[in-house]
């Protein structure tokens, strides 16, 4: 519930990106996810900090001498338990 409340203002955020600024910028992302999505998946998975840490690394990742094609968030790891 924390975790919900904590990435909402983000979420809302990226959705207004989305919804308003990216049509006007045009398909531009050398990624599959966009990056905008990308950054929504990482931090319903993995929470705010470690979330925002994987979709700025693929934000500064786009760019003509970065990488491309699919690049999919990464899971979690699980932890073994003893």
């Amino acid at each position: 519930m924390i975790k919900k409340i904590t990435i909402f203002p983000f979420i809302l955020f990226i959705r207004f990106y989305q919804l308003a600024i990216s049509p006007w910028l045009g398909s531009n992302c050398r990624f599959t996810p966009t990056c905008s999505q990308y950054m929504l998946e990482a931090l319903k998975l993995h929470g705010l900090i470690y979330g925002f840490w994987l979709g700025l690394k693929r934000i500064f990742s786009c760019h003509p001498w970065g990488g491309k094609g699919y690049d999919p968030v990464p899971l979690k790891k699980n932890k073994k338990s003893k």
